[in-house]
């Protein structure tokens, strides 16, 4: 009984020399592996931590790629209406140098032309029923001395004539009286003129004692009888805006 328990003792005591022989090998083995594991994982989260920031890196570069991309297809854009813009202004350039050279070759054929019409007009008025002569006689020859002005151009000077012509229409239609000093029998007088148009151009003295008409046929002044002068005095009236228009009976020289 004794040497079996001695024997199992033995025994029991070499199993227990075998594992702890056993755990220290193990362990002799574990150990670099573990350490060589724990070294992979800080590999690999290191390395994790440089992809994360590759990636940040690369979001920003896309972000700033599709914003590059929305300004340069803005820039596209713009280019292309700045283009369509500069063909515009470059034709309007080559009309305008067009139009500059036909206004050249105009304004060389209208300054003849504005001469005439002066000269036709002073002559009209020459000839014309004699009102208002030297406001009509002034407006001419401020004409002839703006045609001689190279600071004024020559869309004004045109304007000007055209004016001046319009003046000449409108008093073939106007009911006009106005003051003014004419020679009656030797003698200058004070008397007021009424114009009916171009068709009647009448005096009467300020004391109404007197009156007469321009015939226009003998190109002369005649006296009227004194059975006009309630029609000229009201014709009078009626042009200072002194009554409401009515129906006037006046003298008529016809002429061939």
């Amino acid at each position: 009984m004794k040497s079996t328990i001695t024997l199992s003792a033995s025994l029991l005591s070499v199993s227990l020399l075998l594992s702890a022989s056993g755990y220290a090998q193990e362990d002799a083995y574990i150990k670099p592996a573990v350490e060589k594991a724990k070294e992979i994982n800080d590999s690999a989260a290191t390395s994790q931590q440089k992809i994360n920031k590759i990636n940040d890196q690369i979001d920003n570069k896309l972000q700033q790629f599709k914003t590059i991309n929305k300004e340069t297809e803005g820039l596209n854009v713009y280019n292309s209406q700045l283009r369509k813009q500069i063909a515009s202004q470059v034709q309007e350039m080559a009309d305008l140098n067009a139009a500059i050279d036909d206004v050249s070759v105009i304004e060389r054929q209208i300054t003849p032309l504005m001469m005439r019409m002066i000269d036709g007009l002073e002559q009209f008025i020459a000839l014309d029923v004699p009102f208002l002569e030297q406001e009509r006689a002034t407006r001419i020859a401020d004409l002839h001395r703006m045609m001689d002005k190279a600071d004024v151009a020559p869309s004004e000077k045109f304007r000007r004539v055209m004016e001046a012509y319009q003046v000449e229409m409108d008093y073939g239609r106007t009911l006009e009286a106005y003051a003014g000093l004419h020679t009656i029998d030797g003698q200058e007088r004070n008397v007021d003129f009424l114009r009916v148009g171009r068709t009647a151009l009448i005096y009467q003295t300020r004391d109404a004692g007197m009156q007469g008409m321009w015939n226009a046929k003998s190109h002369q002044w005649e006296a009227l009888p004194s059975s006009y002068r309630t029609q000229v005095t009201k014709g009078l009236r009626m042009a200072k805006k002194q009554m409401a228009p009515d129906l006037l009976m006046l003298p008529v020289a016809i002429t061939d």
